[in-house]
């Protein structure tokens, strides 16, 4: 699990930025949303302009130079944050798997140049590489006689040495070689995706596809048409072959059309959400950015009831909607706000203690987080 994220002179965070999730508070309500000390499920809130989808962007920075799974590179530029003459951006990651501690650390002058790597397992670096000085070491057992150096010109060699020991050592069973692996397999899992003025997704998997038909190909047609029939949207629906390829049709009494054809730009949202979350037991961490732009109250609360109940996976959210703070839903420390270049759980902006019968949502438009 991730447990804590940090990142600084990226894009509108020019100093260091902290997400903590190894913090939470000892609440006894909701408490499927932490497990092993650390809190799995969230919420991020924040005025427009705060940072909400530079957060996603930063924590997924990782996906660019560590896996080969989908990337979006366009919504990298600008890379450094404008405000600052620091020549490069710098991320550090916390995870904890097993009850071994990683961490990696990693400076980068834009999306894929790297300026160093580090990374230690269990307080001991086993791993380091300076791309300027092109010197570095690494001790897992089973890597120490690869030569992590390389013979290309400095200025095209961006290849992560986290990488290339991943897909060239044959490593030797130990605690060590097992939490590395756990880190490499949960960045492979990582997934970020939106559905706003266009549609785009980060990690997990690789390539375009219709999300329609991938409802089709995971044979959950059935359990769509019931979902959104429990969200008041009463479709029969079909698969329909169309030059030889699946497509998702709604059945009317003389005539079937495309879904696409007639659903509302919130039913297709829906539909985007729910390909990803049949798919949500192949990933590790999920964010949604502004995940409820097209839906209301009602349908907003559902899905985080439903998010909810995904075990085994990390799953945060950013959202306008105060509607959701409630202690009957998460619970305050499961509530973030960014502001200011900072991120903070509701618990920590507080001055008296937060309880399960407290309104906090009141609260928040009352201005009692507003520190």
């Amino acid at each position: 699990m991730l447990r804590r994220f940090s990142v600084s002179n990226f894009k509108s965070f020019e100093r260091r930025m902290t997400f903590d999730l190894s913090d939470p508070a000892n609440y006894g309500f909701n408490r499927e949303v932490v497990r092993e000390g650390t809190k799995t499920k969230g919420m991020v809130y924040g005025a427009n302009g705060s940072g909400k989808s530079n957060l996603a962007l930063a924590m997924f920075d990782i996906i660019l130079h560590l896996t080969d799974k989908e990337k979006l590179l366009q919504k990298y530029y600008p890379y450094l944050c404008l405000d600052s003459k620091k020549p490069m951006a710098e991320f550090e990651y916390e995870f904890l798997f097993d009850g071994v501690e990683v961490v990696y650390r990693y400076g980068k002058t834009d999306p894929v140049t790297l300026v160093y790597e580090r990374l230690s397992i269990g307080g001991e670096e086993v791993l380091s590489y300076d791309f300027a000085m092109r010197k570095g070491h690494v001790s897992l057992a089973g890597a120490e006689s690869l030569m992590l150096s390389s013979a290309l010109p400095a200025e095209t060699d961006k290849l992560s040495r986290v990488k290339f020991v991943r897909s060239n050592a044959i490593l030797q069973e130990s605690a060590a070689t097992r939490a590395f692996i756990s880190f490499v397999s949960f960045v492979d899992g990582m997934l970020m995706f939106y559905s706003l003025d266009e549609r785009g997704y980060q990690g997990l998997s690789v390539g375009s596809d219709s999300f329609t038909r991938g409802i089709i190909r995971e044979g959950k047609v059935v359990e769509f048409q019931r979902f959104l029939s429990a969200q008041g949207i009463d479709y029969e629906l079909v698969s329909v072959d169309v030059n030889g390829l699946p497509e998702l049709y709604c059945r009317f009494v003389e005539t079937s059309v495309p879904f696409g054809s007639i659903a509302s730009t919130g039913t297709k949202s829906l539909a985007l959400y729910y390909y990803w979350f049949i798919r949500m037991s192949e990933a590790s961490l999920v964010f949604i950015d502004e995940f409820d732009a097209f839906y209301h109250f009602e349908l907003s609360e559902a899905i985080v009831s439903m998010l909810k109940g995904v075990e085994d996976v990390q799953v945060f959210l950013t959202t306008h909607n105060t509607d959701l703070l409630s202690n009957d839903l998460l619970r305050p420390d499961a509530y973030f706000i960014l502001k200011d270049g900072d991120v903070r759980s509701l618990d920590k902006l507080a001055e008296k203690e937060l309880r399960a019968a407290h309104n906090i949502q009141k609260m928040f438009k009352a201005g009692t987080f507003d520190a």
